[in-house]
């Protein structure tokens, strides 16, 4: 999270009774973690709400529809480690590793 700074903010006393029931149910520790879990939410909505004016709420769902149809994720390292050794095979070792293959045709 990083270095952590104090502030003072003043809250309706609605809201300090939301905060204190929380931290007295024990689903947090303390009023401050209240306000960083309620931030970062605000941050994520925030978030969504920018993808959305960008992207076009039927675009995304589309896209998640998209991530969703193609199959459960992999691990990007397994994915790299895939592709260098199909280029190995097809290239020969030690040409998937970023030296330059140059073909020569007839007449060239």
């Amino acid at each position: 999270m990083g270095k952590v700074e104090k502030i003072s903010v003043s809250l309706p006393k609605e809201m300090v009774e939301t905060v204190n029931q929380a931290v007295e149910s024990g689903d947090y520790a303390t009023a401050s973690e209240v306000v960083r879990e309620a931030l970062r939410k605000w941050e994520s909505d925030r978030a969504y709400d920018r993808a959305i004016k960008t992207y076009g709420l039927e675009r995304l769902r589309s896209l998640v529809r998209e991530g969703m149809e193609s199959g459960p994720a992999r691990d990007a390292d397994e994915v790299f480690a895939e592709v260098k050794a199909r280029l190995e095979h097809k290239w020969g070792r030690g040409n998937a590793g970023g030296k330059a293959v140059t073909s020569r045709r007839k007449g060239s």
